[in-house]
């Protein structure tokens, strides 16, 4: 899936991540979320998986976005 195919609910192209654009809440076609973030190592995560982190600013941004 390319990012140009979700709908971002976060950020305003400038982020805060240098050129990546980071952190951020996307929304796919099938109304899935696609979360993009720093690495966390909270814990190991399984096969397949992984974890990101990324500030409550940032969530509640997502949940305005949507009307939440």
């Amino acid at each position: 899936m390319a990012r140009g195919e979700l709908t971002r609910l976060t950020g305003n192209g400038n982020g805060n991540c240098n050129n990546d654009d980071c952190p951020n809440v996307y929304r796919t076609a099938s109304g899935s979320f696609v979360v993009q973030g720093d690495v966390s190592d909270a814990f190991t995560a399984p096969a397949g998986e992984g974890l990101v982190e990324i500030p409550e600013s940032v969530l509640r941004e997502a949940f305005r976005a949507l009307g939440w």
